[in-house]
């Protein structure tokens, strides 16, 4: 399946190259594919914060090739260089904090600095870090893959309907994607009759991003809006929701973009499986419930104003970019280190302290 997948793989968002970041501006797809060049710190916050670069694992790839950026110019200035870089390392963490792999990485590369020896070329093993981050999340993605695509076989070996939501594939990881490698994979393997795929607004991720990954590589889809997905589950066979998650607590509970939280409901009445996929440097064991997470909430133009134009009423906004999930509604997690089905706070533990199984 592996070998399968990477002859598959059509789409990238994020590439290191001539000393410097390049993000595909998620913004402006699927009309334009635009490239941006960051080659400072404060060039990779924007992009994080403004959603030129989006998804958990994304975020915190962008964010240790940031680092990189951050210390070669305070290298350059000379002088108490790490002062000055531990000052870029928290303008990038606030940049998106309810993504817990941003200040995952963020940690790793600092930790990897601590690490460092007087006569180390320092920028280069902090390159080789940072690089070593990306290429660790292709391999991630696909392990998930694989194990998400034989838990769908074991449950039913047939073609059948997947719901998704928001948009976590390879635009918003370091290629493949989460839930949206376990559907490649599926499809490569004959699982899949149709995705069907959340507008997710007010962003339309679902739309403008994951709608566009699954046409460009052949992949039946059909989209519908957030407002449908209850009809869709007692109308069109709906055999599981697959998602991605952008934190995920000890116990189980996921953040993940907003409306996650009422398809688990929705699939619980219907009956319908409910899938997160996600690494695990996604799963905060610091943070014993989903409830502790800080939800962040973006401006209320998101949802008064569409292109620039207004179209509702003045009134006050409540605009939260994610919801938490309850663990209790989840049928598995499914991470590169294992699946963990009915999770709860015993086999989060157990599954975080295994090493890889691939």
């Amino acid at each position: 399946m592996r070998e399968r997948l990477l002859a598959a793989e059509k789409i990238t968002a994020i590439e290191w190259r001539e000393g410097a970041l390049y993000l595909l501006d998620q913004r402006q797809l699927p009309q334009a594919r635009v490239w941006v060049r960051c080659d400072s710190a404060l060039a990779v916050a924007a992009a994080i914060a403004q959603m030129l670069v989006r998804g958990a694992p994304a975020i915190g790839i962008s964010a240790a090739y940031g680092f990189v950026l951050a210390a070669r110019a305070r290298f350059a200035a000379g002088g108490d260089w790490q002062r000055g870089l531990l000052e870029d390392l928290q303008q990038l963490a606030a940049a998106r904090p309810t993504a817990v792999n941003l200040a995952w990485a963020l940690n790793r590369m600092h930790e990897r600095l601590q690490r460092l020896r007087p006569a180390d070329d320092v920028l280069a093993l902090l390159e080789a870090e940072a690089i070593a981050i990306h290429l660790s999340d292709r391999e991630a993605n696909l392990t998930m893959a694989q194990f998400g695509m034989e838990l769908i076989r074991r449950h039913q070996g047939s073609a059948q309907n997947f719901l998704t939501h928001c948009n976590a594939g390879a635009l918003a990881t370091g290629g493949f994607g989460t839930a949206l490698g376990v559907l490649r994979a599926a499809h490569l393997d004959g699982l899949v009759e149709r995705v069907y795929v959340d507008e997710t607004r007010p962003w339309l991720q679902g739309s403008r991003l994951t709608a566009w990954e699954l046409a460009e590589e052949g992949i039946p889809v059909t989209l519908n809006a957030d407002s449908a997905a209850a009809h869709l589950m007692k109308v069109r066979g709906i055999s599981w929701v697959i998602v991605g998650a952008d934190r995920i607590a000890a116990n189980g509970d996921v953040i993940n973009k907003i409306g996650t939280y009422q398809l688990a409901v929705n699939a619980m009445h219907h009956g319908v499986r409910f899938m997160v996929v996600a690494p695990s440097s996604t799963i905060d064991m610091g943070s014993e419930a989903g409830e502790d997470t800080p939800l962040e909430e973006r401006a209320a133009a998101e949802l008064l104003d569409i292109g620039g134009q207004r179209v509702a009423a003045q009134v006050e906004v409540f605009n939260p970019v994610f919801d938490v999930t309850p663990a209790d509604l989840i049928d598995a997690i499914v991470t590169e280190k294992g699946v963990v089905e009915r999770p709860d706070a015993e086999k989060m533990a157990q599954l975080m302290s295994r090493r890889r199984l691939h």
